[in-house]
């Protein structure tokens, strides 16, 4: 029974440092291992050599609808299902595994992660609440974060329907300014 313990604990250590190295908050370690906040904020200073951030985690399902989040998220989902169906795997084996396959691809595509991995936990947690789901796209054929209940016949993601200020950040502006101021000598 002790041997049990020892490696249980074991496995909650590992489970931490992984989630802290991945830049989970407080409180998703703290509801997915058995370990006291004093250990886990211990593990969390050690692994990213800064307290954990405070804060109230993401409550809204209403920021996986906007175009960029909802594309991140809906990738991010399609690798969590191929865990949860495919593989067997499920509860945050699946989600950090399926998170890491995210980092993996936009890695590959030299964009910026949007999604973190407490999002990514939070955006499962909405999911198995019956809070979202995943609508076919009528034009690709793709599947993407939705609101749950809502008609999805004619579903068109925003892929296929980009709005127009899509892509349109701040940071890219200022690229785009920074590339036509001539060059003085």
């Amino acid at each position: 029974m002790k041997n049990r313990r020892i490696v249980d604990e074991v496995e909650d250590v590992r489970r931490a440092v992984e989630m802290a190295q991945l830049g989970a908050r407080m409180q998703m370690l703290e509801a997915e291992t058995r370990l006291s906040r004093e250990k886990l904020l211990k593990i969390y200073k050690e692994v990213r050599g800064v307290s954990p951030p405070k804060g109230m985690l993401p409550f809204s399902t209403d920021w996986f609808m906007t175009w960029q989040p909802n594309v991140h998220s809906s990738l991010f989902m399609g690798y969590y299902r191929f865990f949860e169906r495919r593989v067997g795997l499920t509860g945050l084996d699946a989600i950090v595994k399926a998170y890491h396959l995210y980092l993996d691809q936009i890695e590959i595509g030299k964009v910026e992660p949007v999604l973190s991995l407490t999002r990514a936990w939070t955006l499962v947690r909405f999911f198995d609440a019956d809070l979202l789901q995943l609508a076919r796209c009528r034009d690709c054929g793709g599947h993407f974060v939705a609101h749950a209940h809502d008609p999805t016949r004619n579903y068109v993601c925003g892929l296929c329907n980009m709005p127009s200020r899509a892509g349109k950040t701040r940071r890219a502006a200022v690229g785009k300014v920074r590339e036509r101021e001539p060059v003085t000598l």
